[in-house]
Formats: C-alpha cells, structure tokens, sequence
C-alpha cells in the first residue's frame, strides 16, 4: 500500500520530519518527508498496511515539542518509488 500523509500544526522546526524519518525506517517502509511552505508536513510511505497505521499514529503523536491539529491521510495501491525514506529538502 502506498500512504499520503499532510500533518497541520506546530510541526516545523520542532524535528518532525527526523521523528517520521525514524519511525518509517524502524516499520521498514520507503518514501520521503519534508516540509511545505504552509507549516505543515507531507509525506509519502510505502509498505505492509499495517505498518502504514502504525506510522500514521506516530504521526498524530509526533514528537515531544510538536503541535499536532490535523493529520490527513490518502491510501493508494503501491507503486514502488525509493529503496529506502529519507527527508525531502
């Protein structure tokens, strides 16, 4: 499966995209994260659903200095894009 994800709220400059870089690494999943010019933070990650539900749940957490208000996320059938996740710059 393949998950979009745009996380609203204090989510920038508090080391949210380092947060999801570790926590996809740790499901084992690929894609991207990184910041977009609005505040909020977007990204891509494919792998087991499973494992996608446990990242969408770190990201409505997110870490200790973050402000999560809104997680949105889109499913879609998986189309392979990156052997591994990393931070979009």
């Amino acid at each position: 499966m393949r998950l979009h994800v745009q996380v609203c709220g204090r989510v920038q400059g508090v080391s949210f995209r380092y947060f999801v870089l570790s926590a996809a690494r740790r499901l084992g999943l690929t894609g991207w994260v990184r910041n977009l010019p609005d505040g909020s933070v977007e990204l891509i990650a494919e792998g087991p659903h499973a494992d996608l539900d446990s990242l969408v749940e770190a990201c409505r957490q997110g870490p200790s200095m973050a402000r999560v208000d809104r997680v949105d996320v889109d499913w879609d059938e998986q189309s392979p894009q990156s052997r591994d996740f990393q931070i979009h710059l």
